[in-house]
């Protein structure tokens, strides 16, 4: 029997909530906690979604977990499940949040020591007796402001600061001020005492964080709504053996190669190919595309797409994470988790500001005691100032804005996997495209073969489909597509050691006949001239023709050209457009291809490309293509990358910002997808300009934040020093600040793409 504590591979990474967390300095505390945990080697801590991705190095066992949810419980935080931090519902009772009533029990309690402030405006005196001011006020003090000290007890603890010790110190100071008044007071002396600050301060940052959290929640509402696309339930179809009906399971017990059902109306179970029937499929919340996609037997449905009129047959390709819908989650999340280059600035500040507001409260203390002033009056100013230095906002300035950024961008088609490319985009000044499948269609028609004299051309055709009847290289599609149009029929067969060559073509023996099919460039590596076929070939290619040569090997080992195969593609609607528009924008823009000089210069006629200026690189191999990118950059350029296939992976892990852009209905390539920062998630090149709008919109957004969260500091620390500011006012401001900061990130959530983008076509994946 295994033992439960079995090693698991590495390095891995963990995801923990964490509950408690209030400000900056609490991230840097539970970040410098985990860190020193034996196995770990980073850390990041996320306020806004209050989680940790805790990345381990070496081999860890099911101990591991329990370890580091007892060192965040002793750090004095709730440690939570993955489970719990998905489920941001809060309870309720008596029809309210449970999270609301402390606040509304402050509220009450409250209300009654702040009327006196009221009255005094107009020359009203409700000043209420001594011993009701203590009765209303201590609860508020000591219950509901119990958090405040045992959050801040661990921070002395371990030696740090945060928001609530601060609040803790500067409210106890209040109420302690306010006691000792009462108590020296002879009997019958009105004294002026201080319990409505302590208490209003208490109930206004109860109030502040909820108001917080409640719009925090909002911020993870495109994660929220992308899991609710997942059926509970789906329809399997009876297999002839164990089954002999129609049967309802559990979408977890799905497996591939299953045949389910989907009735109009619901939303498809699993990814998978469409067996039987006609519908229609709306696929917004996972590709932004507005309008429904007609779907035909043999075309790739999405797990969360909405079914539209027709009751179709689906044969499951893919379940659980491998599910495009799970990948579209999973990377959402891994944004959001990731902690943006400038922030690290940020909490590099919070390490230290709890501290300096210490200090500089103290000094407040002592400045006003030496100038004379009463003992209640310097304690005032000084807790005013550690009432609203509380750097809330600071912790939340920048994770808000990105949660809201790529939710919304995720809502639209854009899939933001990696922060720091979100950071980057705003900066770029030049975008290259791949040109196949990304400015075209991506599915070249085979025109016409010219095949050598006494040559059949439906013999060609026959041979040059047997080669490429494994591939899934767009020009083997259109080989196929011909065959298949002409009635030609495939034997499993036909060809035999078919060996693909990278960026060239392919090569196998079909009838025992050794056989090339390829470049123009190949053959002349090959040493096989084509002979009268060179002249048509050359028009073709000026005339924008992808040309290919199919080739025999001679008895004496040399290579003889048997015909000329020429491919056309087209554009993709709104491709020449969407260039139009990152051209106003002041972007340099290049397509890089691999075709022929010829049939690269006809494409950029049609979108409008400059190859006088150089906008066109043509006949660059795959693996050469990262080295385009890499000359791109000289000179400071920040270069983004757009493609859409396996070869360009390099290309595009090469630029500052890689965006891969989806060829298919079933997302784009995996290769591409993971190498790249952006996913496009629909085949649009106006998604190209969204992409970077998004992320320039999401920059400016962190940029106010972080003005507003310092402002907010930088111009109450001294008011309050100065006494300008009493501790009621203190502790408004700090919960309007974060409040503030969150609301402005959620403005983000009403972003729209500036341009409405076109529907396209798109086709089955690749196998």
């Amino acid at each position: 029997m295994k033992s439960l504590n079995t090693a698991t591979e590495t390095p891995s990474q963990i995801d923990l909530g964490i509950g408690g967390m209030t400000c900056a300095s609490c991230v840097s505390r539970v970040e410098k906690t985990l860190k020193k945990q034996a196995g770990v080697s980073e850390a990041t801590v996320n306020l806004a979604t209050e989680s940790a991705r805790i990345t381990l190095t070496g081999a860890h066992d099911a101990q591991t977990l329990a370890r580091l949810k007892r060192a965040v419980r002793d750090a004095g935080y709730e440690p939570r499940t993955p489970d719990a931090m998905d489920d941001s519902t809060p309870a309720h009772w008596m029809g309210l949040p449970v999270d609301l009533w402390p606040v509304l029990v402050g509220v009450l309690l409250s209300t009654p020591l702040a009327l006196p402030m009221v009255g005094d405006l107009f020359g009203k005196h409700w000043m209420l007796p001594a011993a009701i001011q203590f009765v209303l006020a201590t609860p508020v003090q000591f219950v509901l402001g119990a958090r405040f000290y045992k959050a801040g007890w661990h921070a002395l603890k371990a030696l740090t600061g945060n928001m609530e010790l601060l609040v803790a110190i500067g409210t106890t100071a209040g109420w302690a001020l306010s006691t000792w008044l009462w108590w020296k007071a002879e009997p019958g002396e009105m004294v002026h005492l201080y319990y409505e600050g302590s208490a209003v301060v208490i109930t206004l940052v109860l109030l502040g964080k909820w108001l917080e959290t409640r719009a925090k929640r909002q911020t993870t509402s495109a994660i929220r709504a992308l899991h609710a696309l997942r059926p509970e339930r789906a329809h399997l179809l009876p297999d002839g053996v164990r089954r002999m009906e129609i049967t309802d399971v559990p979408v977890d017990e799905l497996l591939p190669g299953d045949i389910i059902r989907v009735l109009p109306g619901e939303r498809f179970a699993a990814d998978g190919e469409l067996l039987l029937g006609h519908t229609q499929a709306d696929e917004s919340m996972l590709t932004g595309e507005a309008m429904p996609v007609s779907k035909q037997p043999g075309d790739f449905v999405t797990c969360g797409a909405l079914n539209g009129e027709g009751s179709v047959e689906v044969q499951v390709r893919a379940i659980g994470a491998q599910s495009v819908l799970a990948q579209i989650i999973a990377l959402v999340q891994d944004a959001q988790a990731t902690k943006a280059p400038v922030q690290r600035l940020v909490d590099r500040v919070a390490a230290v500001f709890v501290p300096v507001v210490l200090v500089i409260a103290a000094v407040t203390l002592a400045a006003w005691l030496w100038s004379g002033a009463p003992v209640e009056e310097a304690l005032l100013h000084a807790v005013a100032v550690l009432v609203i230095a509380c750097p809330c906002a600071l912790g939340l300035a920048t994770p808000t804005a990105i949660m809201a950024g790529t939710g919304v961008a995720a809502q639209h088609g854009i899939l933001i996997k990696d922060v720091q490319a979100l950071e980057i985009a705003h900066r770029v000044d030049t975008v290259a495209f791949d040109k196949t499948g990304t400015l075209t269609v991506g599915r070249p028609r085979l025109q016409l073969i010219e095949a050598m004299p006494g040559v059949d051309e439906r013999a060609v055709l026959q041979a040059a489909s047997a080669l490429q009847a494994q591939s899934a290289h767009p020009l083997a599609r259109a080989v196929l597509d011909a065959a298949a149009a002409g009635g030609l029929v495939l034997s499993s067969d036909a060809a035999q050691d078919v060996q693909a060559v990278a960026g060239r073509g392919g090569w196998g023996t079909v009838q025992g006949v050794r056989l090339a099919l390829g470049s123009l460039r190949w053959m002349d590596e090959l040493d096989a001239p084509l002979g009268v076929l060179a002249k048509r070939a050359t028009v073709l290619q000026k005339e924008g023709a992808t040309v290919s040569v199919l080739a025999a090997q001679s008895g004496a080992g040399g290579w003889v050209p048997m015909a000329v195969l020429a491919f056309a593609d087209e554009a993709k609607p709104g491709a020449a457009s969407a260039l139009a528009g990152l051209r106003a924008q002041g972007l340099r823009l290049f397509m890089v291809s691999g075709d022929n000089q010829g049939a690269a210069l006809a494409m950029a006629q049609q979108l409008g490309l400059q190859a006088d200026a150089g906008e066109v690189i043509a006949e660059v191999l795959p693996g050469d293509k990262a080295a385009v990118v890499k000359r791109l950059q000289q000179g400071g350029h920040t270069v983004a990358m757009v493609g859409d296939g396996v070869n360009d992976a390099p290309a595009l892990a090469a630029a500052d910002v890689g965006l891969a852009m989806s060829h298919s209905q079933g997302g784009s390539s995996d290769v591409a997808m993971h190498a790249a920062g952006i996913t496009l998630m629909r085949g649009d090149p106006m998604l190209v300009a969204a992409a970077l709008d998004i992320s320039r919109r999401t920059v400016s957004k962190i940029r106010q934040n972080l003005f507003w969260a310092f402002a907010y500091n930088a111009a109450g620390i001294p008011l309050a020093a100065l006494g300008y500011l009493s501790p009621v006012l203190a502790g408004a401001a700090m919960a309007l600040s974060s409040v503030s900061v969150v609301s402005n990130a959620l403005l983000l959530k009403r972003w729209k793409p500036a341009v409405a983008a076109p529907t396209v076509g798109v086709s089955k994946p690749e196998a």
